[in-house]
């Protein structure tokens, strides 16, 4: 068995055991380093755990299901943090990456140029032989008369308990959180010309690319903090260690703090649960000067955007700033709707504050990582307007704290419509990055006073209002006049722009009956605000005449910061796409099923057409067709044997036909990221990325670069018609004569009443039979199968005993179908 099956069969051996309901008894734990007498049965882990053997073969059958489903599914590395998670231009230093499968690292990709890295080598937890040695040198000490029990013993028995402390706290931790369960050191290289601002990181093994992670190049001093010591001297032996008194660690501003929240536990011997703190907090206290306006901001849900095991699925950071004397001076727990907090301070006075950072609901793992920034750097906490016209330059005010100028002029002359970033410089620090939008349409703005149909302001579709909702419970009203039959779209742009506000719209006729309202619409490409707080209209007009927009706040909050662009228009048919996964790891001889999304809007349901732009050589695309009105199609790629070893980007688009001519859209690379257990996120990455892992040598180029075929063919028509409540036969080439064995086909994640029948092999064909249940399918369902092969085998041994087995033959190509009437 290989090392990663056997990891894998290891793995899932915990997850069993630990879901027994039984009763544990940890030999050599801290409250009982010489172990207990008893009947026990010895797990991997170093527990020993008393286990019905009823419940030990339920947790087999369980542990060998899963195996053989698991084996089926890649094991490429994932990553779940970096600590520090940034650094300062021209530095060297070392870090810590926590994730799966980080078994041999060869490569470590960054975005951008400027930065490397070198692979230190995994950190490896202690075996548990070594802790058995640690345990029985614990056992000596401890049976140490006690006037023997001078400081060099006693401070070997705190050595020695802490290092077991750590060792049970840390295997605890791996199986309640296999994600980060294991950890590899880097040596990071920032060259002193690097480009500030936030990259991606991956890491590159034998079995592919890993998902990426963020990491910060800045100019600042970086610090970390301190953890501190255990001082055996501060308990009387044998009583339990007491918890150590928070360290604060110094800096000097201006400056990037680093930390990690991680549980007490892994690190402090404490023997008893009700003295358990899960979480932790870390505070940095530094001099400041009367009059300094200070920024604290906070990183941290924008490190690690979503934890899939975790409530509310991030980290939920909040600041709070404290003086010499220990008086609470300031706290957040947010900024506007953003999870990471951002305190704003001026010093009354001269001397000494700190500034302590936790969790809000006191928890901590090693993924809480968080960099806050401390000094008088510039900040942009608001700008008006929020976007321009494309053709044209546009001046933006600008407010915040530290800025260089209070005016920014946009060029936006190229007509490219779309979002820009916005940020200004303040003796070489560059501040956040807020958006600008700039569209096609004709923009004006909001004049006051419009807060009534009396005084509404008079627009002429089409057209972008920018305005603000100047003061709480403001309303801005707008008046249109309408056609019977004509469809009018009115949509807020303002929480995906970075304002707080929290819109409302409603359409009014002439005599104030609503006809439509809407607060909340959700759009799936902005992946990092859970709360789509802005609002969109779309509604037919039922007759001539004067109508009436409504915007205001839901929250009945207002201010110049509550700013928004509002557009009026009939629809503007459009998509944009997503290609998930980000880093496609794939094999020559085997078939890769990758997913595309199709985000529609303004109520447009064409089918679109996929293909790779450059129509690369040696990469064939099967069902590339998103059929009308669908949102989501698998499409599979065949890849030739001689493509190079080296990682291969690539650009994925899409093309439909919108009143009469053709739109192409460039698919934005994304990983399916999920939160808190349930919700999932299509988060966009900066590039899409071919791997073809494991040592191989590419044969050679053929003179027909394009002659090659995939391992599976499909021999008849398609699209597949299906009739509802039907069958439909499929034939396929299988990849070898399966003279020893039957061939067996399995859909993969089909629509719902989707099903295989009947399968049979002659002459390496595969003829199996597709079935459309009519109650869960209708007529004018359209996609795309993905389908995988096995070849099932039978084997007798020596003795007469037989066994059964599967062979994985991969997935066929990506098989189009639609159900039709019967």
């Amino acid at each position: 068995m290989s090392r990663s099956r056997r990891l894998m069969a290891r793995e899932l051996w915990v997850l069993v055991t630990g879901l027994c309901p039984v009763t544990r008894c940890w030999r050599g734990s801290a409250s009982n380093p010489a172990g207990r007498a008893g009947k026990t049965v010895r797990s991997q882990a170093g527990a020993w755990e008393r286990v019905p053997r009823r419940m030990m073969a339920c947790g087999l059958a369980i542990l060998l299901t899963s195996l053989s489903a698991a084996w089926a599914q890649e094991i490429t590395p994932r990553l779940g943090y970096a600590y520090p998670a940034g650094g300062r231009q021209g530095t060297t230093f070392e870090i810590t990456l926590g994730g799966r499968y980080l078994d041999d690292i060869k490569h470590v990709i960054f975005s951008g140029s400027g930065v490397e890295a070198r692979v230190q080598g995994k950190i490896e937890p202690l075996k548990s032989d070594e802790v058995n040695a640690l345990r029985q040198e614990l056992t000596k000490l401890t049976r140490l008369p006690k006037d023997k029990l001078d400081a060099k013993a006693r401070s070997e028995i705190a050595r020695i308990e802490r290092k077991i402390a750590r060792y049970n706290g840390e295997t605890t931790r791996r199986r309640a959180q296999p994600a980060i369960s294991e950890a590899m050191a880097l040596e990071v290289t920032i060259a002193a010309d690097a480009k500030q601002g936030q990259r991606e990181m991956r890491v590159e093994s034998a079995r592919g690319l890993s998902n990426p992670i963020r990491f910060c190049v800045g100019r600042l001093p970086e610090f970390c903090e301190q953890e501190p010591g255990l001082d055996p001297e501060a308990r009387d032996y044998p009583s339990p260690l007491r918890f150590p008194p928070k360290v604060t660690t110094d800096i000097a501003l201006p400056a990037v703090a680093n930390g990690q929240l991680i549980p007490h536990e892994p690190d402090y011997v404490h023997w008893q649960a009700r003295r358990f703190t899960p979480g932790d907090s870390d505070r940095f206290r530094f001099e400041a000067r009367k009059g300094q306006r200070l920024v604290v901001a906070a990183s941290a849900r924008e490190l690690v955007p979503y934890l899939a095991d975790a409530v509310p699925g991030w980290f939920q950071a909040t600041l709070t700033l404290y003086d010499a004397d220990g008086n609470e001076l300031a706290y957040h727990d947010d900024y506007h709707f953003h999870p990471d907090p951002v305190l704003f301070f001026e010093v009354p006075e001269d001397g000494q504050y700190a500034v302590e950072i936790k969790d809000a609901i006191y928890r901590g793992r090693p993924d809480f990582v968080y960099r806050i920034t401390i000094g008088e750097i510039p900040f942009v906490t608001s700008i008006f307007p929020l976007g321009g016209p494309a053709g044209r330059q546009t001046t933006v005010e600008l407010t915040g704290w530290n800025l260089p100028v209070d005016k920014l002029t946009m060029d936006t002359r190229d007509k490219v419509s779309g979002i820009r970033p916005l940020s200004v410089r303040k003796g070489g620090t560059t501040s956040n990055t807020v958006p600008f939008a700039v569209d096609t349409l004709p923009e004006c703005l909001e004049k006051e006073s419009n807060d009534s149909s009396q005084a509404a302001q008079p627009v002429t579709l089409p057209v972008i209002v920018n305005g603000r909702m100047d003061r709480p419970g403001d309303w801005d009203v707008f008046r249109i006049e309408g056609r019977a039959g004509e469809q009018v779209i009115a949509e807020v742009t303002a929480r995906r722009l970075a304002s707080p506000l929290d819109s409302v719209l409603e359409l009014t006729d002439a005599a104030g009956k609503r006809l439509a309202f809407n607060d909340d619409h959700e759009d799936k490409a902005d992946a990092l605000n859970t709360h789509h707080a802005d609002s969109l209209i779309h509604i037919t007009l039922p007759a001539d005449g004067t109508y009436f927009v409504r915007l205001g706040d839901a929250q009945h909050e207002g201010g110049p910061e509550y700013a928004y662009r509002l557009r009026i228009s009939p629809p503007r048919a459009d998509f944009a796409l997503r290609v998930v996964p980000s880093a496609i790891n794939a094999v020559t001889w085997r078939l890769k099923p990758i997913t595309i999304f199709a985000l529609r809007k303004d109520g447009f349901d064409g089918e679109i057409a996929l293909s790779f732009r450059g129509d690369p050589e040696g990469i064939l695309m099967d069902g590339g067709l998103v059929p009308a009105g669908q949102d989501r199609v698998r499409v599979t790629l065949t890849l030739a044997s001689w493509l190079p070893v080296d990682p291969l980007s690539l650009c994925l688009a899409g093309r439909a036909t919108i009143a009469g001519e053709e739109v192409v859209r460039t698919a934005v690379p994304a990983d399916d990221m999920m939160q808190a257990f349930a919700y999932r996120h299509l988060v966009p990455a900066n590039g899409l990325t071919l791997v073809l892992p494991g040592s191989r040598n590419p044969s050679k180029r053929p003179k027909d670069p394009r002659s090659f075929q995939s391992m599976w063919t499909l021999l008849v028509e398609q699209p597949i018609k299906i009739p509802a409540g039907g069958d439909a036969e499929v034939q396929a080439r299988a990849p070898w004569n399966p003279d020893n064995g039957e061939i067996q086909i399995e859909l993969s994640e089909p629509p719902e009443g989707i099903l295989v029948g009947k399968v049979s092999c002659a002459e390496r064909t595969a003829t199996f039979v597709l079935h459309a249940d009519a109650e869960k399918v209708k007529p004018g369902l359209k996609g795309n199968l993905i389908a995988n092969g096995f070849q099932k085998r039978t084997e007798t041994n020596k003795e007469g005993k037989t066994r059964e087995y599967r062979t994985f033959l991969g997935p066929l190509p990506a098989i189009p179908f639609e159900v039709v009437e019967p």
